[in-house]
């Protein structure tokens, strides 16, 4: 698979929707009866009315072969959530910008946004803000710090990786596609998988030593649900499969595994009695408009404390976290979480969000939300003696590396790091992600809601072949 675009010493272009759509979900269906769904159209899920007879695909005493690709639409990102002052854009402002051009434009930023209320909002909205501009709390002040450190790295490199993007014609320095199908989330996304997970709770207790630690996906696509949230779920062979959990169908994509649990019910995976070399986390990190918005309940830093990773990890283990740009979450997981686990940390990495033409989405200099966030890599350190047998195993990680790539519309689906890391890392590891939202080849991938992005609703049939 390649989604990686380009590659230079600042770091990569990724392509996600490629990665996404090179992962074989190819399926091959011999049944008898005929399917609804014909090409180049949403799948419908478990329950939707069939299609006119005429519509259907006749495939009696044949094998048909399906190939499903992700919705294009949730990556048309053609242009910035807020639009940068011309000064501030990646192709007109410099690599220094001070701390008074910064609060100069977040100022304009406000001020845009001010006015799409009435004049006394934006009066009482602006006596509010000024008063915000004499005193920083310490965390702003923290985040400006830490901004002002990374700024210029980040603008130099990500403005080297998109003129080669431009170049390769990857990007597009003016987008004119308009993209004429909405990033409609189907009603039942995202508010079943997590609520499954604390139904299990209730399950009858299941006798381990009775108890397979490991199922593997077979032709029979309905798995029951006590079984896919009391061990791991395999899919062993070269091809995509397709399950259905509580009359929802999903893609399980070739050489995968996961476990659909929470935090309270990981036994499953020691159970299952791999030790990773890589593990990657995406930890639902407490954030105000979150909270607000209920999408998910976060965690706290007692709570990530107790996951094993010293159980799950194998010697010398590559963890990596993504943090969001808070700084009290930077310095729980260098400073509390990493040396709880015997992780020492070794570098971060930010992740750069552009659109489809090169522009950042958001402003860097924004004093709100910025246009990356942050990536901490560390490794396990275990004993002496393991760490001399594993060390011809172990190369070195950059202090510093850009990912740049056109985000996801989709809340937190996050950019495949499969390729980037291959670099740093031997063949054939075996990797695992914590609190992941979707599947990859070669992973083991465990969460609450570890196949949200694998619903069929999120693909697009593009072909139906006999």
């Amino acid at each position: 698979m390649m989604s990686v675009i380009h590659r230079l010493t600042a770091g990569w272009l990724l392509d996600h929707l490629s990665f996404i759509n090179q992962c074989g979900y190819e399926i091959y269906d011999s049944s008898a009866h005929p399917r609804c769904v014909s090409p180049n159209t949403c799948v419908p899920s478990a329950g939707d009315h069939c299609a006119p007879p005429g519509d259907a695909v006749e495939t009696e005493g044949k094998t048909r072969k399906t190939r499903y690709v992700f919705r294009e639409e949730f990556f048309d990102i053609l242009k910035p959530h807020i639009v940068a002052a011309p000064q501030e854009q990646l192709w007109q402002g410099g690599s220094e910008v001070s701390l008074t051009e910064t609060e100069a434009s977040s100022s304009r930023v406000e001020h845009r946004e001010g006015t799409k209320g009435d004049v006394g909002d934006l009066v009482a909205s602006a006596r509010k803000k000024r008063k915000r501009k004499c005193v920083l709390n310490q965390g702003e002040l923290d985040a400006l710090e830490y901004h002002t450190k990374i700024r210029e790295l980040i603008w130099e490199g990500t403005l080297h990786l998109v003129q080669e993007g431009l170049r390769s014609g990857f990007l597009h320095c003016s987008t004119t596609k308009l993209s004429c199908s909405k990033n409609v989330v189907p009603r039942h996304i995202g508010c079943g998988l997590a609520e499954l997970c604390e139904m299990a709770k209730q399950f009858p207790a299941i006798n381990d030593s009775d108890h397979q630690p490991v199922q593997a996906i077979d032709d029979e696509t309905f798995i029951p649900e006590q079984d896919l949230l009391s061990c791991v779920t395999e899919n062993n062979s070269n091809r995509a499969k397709m399950i259905v959990l509580m009359g929802q169908k999903y893609l399980v994509p070739p050489k995968s595994s996961f476990l659909l649990s929470d935090i309270s019910c990981l036994q499953p995976l020691l159970n299952y009695k791999k030790k990773y070399d890589v593990i990657v986390m995406d930890p639902p990190w407490e954030n105000k408009s979150v909270k607000r918005s209920n999408r998910y309940g976060h965690l706290y830093s007692w709570q990530m404390k107790q996951i094993p990773v010293s159980a799950l990890a194998a010697p010398n283990c590559l963890v990596i976290t993504w943090v969001t740009n808070r700084q009290k979450h930077l310095r729980f997981v260098k400073d509390e979480l990493y040396p709880h686990w015997s992780v020492k940390t070794l570098a971060e990495w930010h992740w750069v969000k552009i659109t489809r033409s090169g522009e950042f989405v958001l402003p860097l200099d924004s004093s709100h939300k910025k246009p990356y966030e942050v990536l901490v890599l560390g490794r396990v350190q275990g004993s002496v003696e393991e760490t001399l047998r594993k060390s011809d195993d172990v190369l070195p990680i950059p202090d510093h590396k850009l990912i740049v790539s056109v985000p996801c519309s989709l809340h937190s689906h996050k950019p495949p790091l499969t390729e980037v890391l291959a670099e740093f890392i031997k063949p054939d590891v075996e990797c695992l992600e914590l609190f992941a939202r979707n599947l990859q080849p070669g992973w083991t991938s465990w969460g609450n809601e570890v196949l949200k992005f694998q619903h069929i609703d999120y693909f697009t049939v593009l072909q139906d072949e006999s």
